[in-house]
């Protein structure tokens, strides 16, 4: 079946490139592709819940500006 599709032009630079690092022709690379997409683990069905963390009141207290709070942060990492 013959079929239009509409790909970045990256994409398609890198696709063909890979194509002829393989040997193989364009079509080929595309088959395996969809293959691929359709075979792959199916994404959890369960949506990412990021945890509640509470210090309960314990926490970090700086009444600076946050340059000082930045410093804080990036102190000892280069930054």
């Amino acid at each position: 079946m013959k079929t239009t599709v509409e790909i970045s032009d990256d994409l398609l630079k890198q696709a063909k490139e890979y194509a002829a690092r393989m040997g193989i022709p364009m079509r080929a690379v595309i088959e395996l592709g969809l293959q691929l997409a359709l075979h792959s683990k199916k994404p959890s069905q369960r949506p990412f819940r990021l945890k509640t963390i509470t210090t309960r009141g314990e926490g970090l207290v700086c009444e600076e500006d946050w340059s000082v709070i930045r410093s804080f942060i990036y102190e000892g990492h280069g930054g």
